[in-house]
C-alpha cells in the first residue's frame, strides 16, 4: 500500500511569520497536532507540533549554560519563538504519493514525528498529510485482500496454493500443508511477511523434497 491510500487530502498550514497564537488557534480549530510551515511557493520548510509549543510551558527562555547539548539549546531556542519559523523543526521530513505505507511509518518511528507532510513529487508543493493514525489503516485490512495477495505469491514461486492453508486472524498469518521442494518455504515466508497489513507469520509447512541438503556422490 502507498500513502496515497491512507492520507488525508487535507493539509493544515501556516506561513513562517505565524505568531504562537495563530497556530495554536489552528491547531485547536482543526484538531491537530502538528502543522506543516510552508513559504511562498507552497513547499514545506519545516512543521510545529504541540510538543514545540509545550516548551513555553516546561522551559526556561534563557540562553541556557554554556554546557548545554546542541538539542538542549535548540529547545531553549524554540521556548523563546513567538512564530512558526522560530519554532519548527526544520527540515521537514516529507513523503509523496507513492512512498510505500511501510517507509513512511519508519520514518515516523526513526524522526519521533507524529504526521508527514505529502508533496507532489513533480513540483514539491504540499498536497496533504499522513498522521500515525492513517498508518495504523493498514493494519485492519480484510482477510480477502491479505489472501488474495498470498494466492499471487504462491503462484509467482510455483507453490500449489490448493495445498496450503492459510488463516489471519489479528494480522498473524498461519501457513499450513505442505509445498514441493524445502527451498520455498523461507521465501514464501519472507514474501508473506512482507504483505501490507502482515505483523508476523507462523510456519506450520512440510515438503515433500529437500533441494537444500547436498547429495554426497557415491564412491
Amino acid at each position: 500500500m502507498k500513502v496515497s491510500d491512507v492520507m488525508g487530502t487535507r493539509a493544515v498550514a501556516v506561513r513562517p511569520e505565524a505568531p504562537f497564537t495563530e497556530i495554536v488557534e489552528a491547531m485547536r480549530r482543526f484538531k491537530v497536532g502538528a502543522l506543516t510551515v510552508i513559504d511562498a511557493d507552497e513547499h514545506p520548510i519545516g512543521v510545529v507540533s504541540d510538543d514545540d509549543l509545550l516548551l513555553k510551558e516546561t522551559d526556561s527562555t534563557s540562553a541556557g549554560g554554556a554546557f548545554d547539548s546542541p538539542r538542549r539549546r535548540e529547545e531553549h531556542h524554540k521556548a523563546a519563538g513567538v512564530t512558526a519559523r522560530e519554532m519548527m523543526t526544520s527540515p521537514a521530513i516529507t513523503v509523496t504519493k507513492d512512498t510505500a505505507v511501510r517507509d513512511a511509518a519508519r520514518l515516523m518511528h526513526r524522526y519521533r514525528i507524529k504526521q508527514l507532510p505529502v508533496i507532489e513529487s513533480a513540483t514539491g508543493r504540499l498536497v496533504g498529510t499522513v498522521q500515525q493514525s492513517d498508518l495504523l489503516k493498514v493494519f485492519t485490512r480484510p482477510v480477502e485482500e491479505i489472501d488474495r495477495e498470498i494466492t499471487e505469491i504462491c503462484n509467482h514461486l510455483y507453490v500449489d496454493r490448493e495445498h496450503l492453508t492459510v488463516d489471519v486472524e489479528a494480522g498473524v498469518v498461519t501457513l499450513t500443508g505442505h509445498v514441493g521442494f524445502r527451498s520455498q518455504i523461507s521465501r514464501l515466508v519472507a514474501a508473506v511477511h512482507g504483505i501490507d497489513g502482515v505483523l508476523d507469520v507462523e510456519n506450520r509447512l512440510a515438503y515433500r523434497s529437500d533441494d537444500l541438503t547436498p547429495t554426497l556422490p557415491l564412491p
